[in-house]
């Protein structure tokens, strides 16, 4: 056996409300330097505006936020080349849960920008592909965006309607995308087909005549993010549009689990932002002569969400070492969002609860992230989808179809 490690000479340090398992002791200094660089970035560029830009349903500066991003190696920070970063899987969550931290909408332009379309296309696309996108992609010179859900088929992309036919050596796209986020201002759309050869992914221009992505308006959440449909009408694309590396749902399906992994730390972002919010004002807000915080219903709020808070950071930690090491399944991904998401949600909630009738003002984060959170509940498999895949792993026994 080990030998036992040795207790400090001056003891623990000292309890970190805001730390409470100590979690920052697994970080390497190169993990905190990442962290803290976004973590600044999103203080000072996303905190001052996001309640604004919340309000008013927009995005209005997100080309000059994506060229930022790209500035601190934010976009495709785990690939490796075409001048990405290649972070590590742990240093890329970290970065995903401080975006999130500052708002879900953030965070997902991240996430579609480099784990789906230019994760796509550096897995599966040609050398010319790589060469054409990813350096301006990592830039932030280019928006992608990723289009796989349609408005009848989401949860069963297998039944996509969009169709690819081949003409003499140009493909055809004729097809709808629906909830594409940054649709109407990316360059490029990687778009996922039917073809006479199977499911097919595709690096769409988006000047390509027949090509247009309407905005989606009205929305209650993600209301800082930008949301289109696409319209593919004829697009008529060159033989070497195609992605020539996969064929099949396992190609978007390995983007989607990439993505879905930066969602179980960004979840922790919105959560943590919440949870901060609520310890704070329950240590200033007072009733009855004395702060609510020092009330026993109040610290058993907080005591819960602290709980849960730092024990969904801990499971993001550890799938993230497993994916560093290559050893992360996409089953444990569907553990890790289901769980993440789930418990994030309650924690905006509870948080809202201590924080009263200012609990629903933009003044404070929490409605917003909460409101946010129920997007990031569906999006890239809902509650069902995972608890199902979880269900087949552990039973052996395929539930998706009767």
């Amino acid at each position: 056996m080990p030998p036992a490690a040795k207790a400090s000479p001056s003891g623990p340090p000292p309890f970190d409300p805001y730390d409470p398992l100590g979690l920052d002791d697994l970080l390497s200094d190169e993990d905190r330097a990442v962290r803290d660089t976004v973590r600044r970035w999103a203080a000072e560029r996303v905190l001052p505006h996001v309640a604004g830009w919340y309000e008013r349903g927009e995005l209005p500066v997100i080309r000059e936020l994506a060229r930022e991003l790209g500035a601190i190696g934010a976009l495709g920070m785990p690939l490796t080349g075409y001048g990405c970063a290649g972070a590590s899987a742990v240093q890329y969550g970290l970065a995903c849960l401080e975006l999130e931290a500052a708002d879900s909408g953030i965070r997902s332009l991240v996430s579609v920008q480099g784990s789906l379309a230019m994760y796509a296309i550096h897995r599966y696309g040609s050398e010319e592909q790589r060469q054409q996108w990813l350096p301006r992609m990592a830039a932030g010179e280019v928006i992608g965006c990723f289009g796989l859900t349609e408005p009848d088929h989401g949860s069963d992309p297998a039944a996509m309607r969009t169709r690819a036919r081949k003409d003499g050596s140009d493909w055809v796209l004729d097809g709808r995308k629906m909830w594409i986020t940054n649709g109407s201002v990316a360059g490029v759309a990687v778009v996922w087909a039917q073809t006479d050869e199977g499911i097919r992914g595709f690096a769409v221009p988006t000047d390509t005549p027949g090509f247009s992505a309407p905005e989606i308006h009205h929305k209650w959440s993600l209301r800082a993010s930008v949301t289109s449909e696409l319209v593919l009408d004829g697009v008529r694309l060159p033989a070497d549009a195609v992605l020539p590396g996969v064929s099949g749902l396992r190609g978007p399906l390995s983007c989607l689990s990439h993505a879905r992994y930066g969602i179980v730390w960004g979840a922790m972002g919105a959560a943590r932002a919440s949870f901060e919010a609520a310890l704070d004002y329950a240590r200033s807000r007072e009733q009855f002569g004395k702060p609510i915080g020092g009330f026993q219903l109040t610290q058993a709020k907080l005591a819960d969400m602290a709980v849960e808070l730092h024990k969904g950071i801990l499971l993001a930690h550890h799938l993230g070492r497993r994916m560093d090491a290559g050893r992360l399944r996409a089953e444990q991904i569907s553990f890790g969002k289901l769980n993440n998401v789930r418990e994030a949600i309650d924690i905006c909630r509870t948080a809202r609860t201590i924080l009263g009738a200012n609990g629903i003002s933009l003044e404070y984060p929490v409605m917003r992230h909460a409101t946010n959170l129920e997007s990031v509940l569906t999006y890239e498999g809902t509650v069902e989808m995972h608890q199902l895949v979880l269900g087949k792993a552990l039973t052996g026994l395929d539930a998706f179809r009767g």
